[in-house]
């Protein structure tokens, strides 16, 4: 009787799903950074700035300068640290750290929400799927979070509050940013540094045609020599 030969075993797949509980924590991570981004832009507007009074200039069309009119009144500052970092009001009508700021505004807002959209649905369906370590699982929330939170005020004011600004003395002056900001580039950071750490795995490569078993080969050995002797 022939043996068969076994069956080569199925590779072992590249990623594994995260559990319900680690995709729980990244909804409540990413929800919870995005309501401290908005909280903090809410303080913003109340603490450092004031509205206007009569009617406000049109939203994020530039001037002859190439710079829009701000909605509100810029209120005083707030130094935190002197000539280095403050807290000051501002609009920014273009991306993370005022990008593509004197951009025609359609133009803006189209690339920017679907930026921000594509960003969050990538990022989410990656981690359910599992992919990356340790250091994707924490970045991955951080700039879904500062891209969710930047698009709600785009969506709402046309668009976004500022507030955070670093510069030194006179010779540096650093875009105003916000939290958002923050939250964006510390997680693609984490996420480059994971990208390195662990790389993507190589598809597996195809299996080889199996072995026979060891018993085969005798066999049909065996035959071969019975059937070349003559009768």
């Amino acid at each position: 009787m022939t043996e068969t030969s076994p069956k080569p075993p199925e590779p072992a797949p590249a990623f594994v799903r995260r559990s319900p509980k680690a995709v729980v924590l990244f909804a409540v991570a990413a929800l919870g950074l995005t309501a401290l981004d908005l909280g903090s832009k809410a303080w913003a507007e109340g603490a450092l700035s004031r509205p206007r009074l009569g009617e406000a200039p049109p939203v994020c069309e530039p001037g002859e300068d190439g710079w829009s009119e701000y909605q509100r009144l810029r209120g005083d500052s707030i130094p935190l640290v002197e000539d280095i970092l403050e807290l000051e009001y501002a609009e920014n009508c273009g991306a993370a750290f005022s990008l593509l700021h004197s951009a025609p505004q359609p133009l803006r807002r189209g690339v920017f929400s679907l930026a921000a959209l594509a960003a969050c649905i990538a990022l989410t369906v990656m981690f359910v799927q599992g992919r990356g370590g340790v250091w994707f699982a924490v970045g991955a929330p951080m700039v879904v979070s500062g891209a969710l939170g930047n698009l709600v005020d785009r969506v709402r004011y046309g668009y976004v509050v500022d507030f955070i600004h670093f510069h030194w003395h006179d010779a540096f002056d650093y875009p105003v940013f916000n939290i958002a900001d923050i939250g964006v580039v510390v997680g693609v950071v984490l996420l480059l540094i994971d990208g390195v750490r662990h790389p993507e795995p190589a598809a597996p490569a195809p299996l080889a045609d199996a072995a026979p078993p060891p018993g085969d080969a005798p066999s049909r050995a065996a035959g071969d020599d019975a059937g070349s002797e003559e009768p």
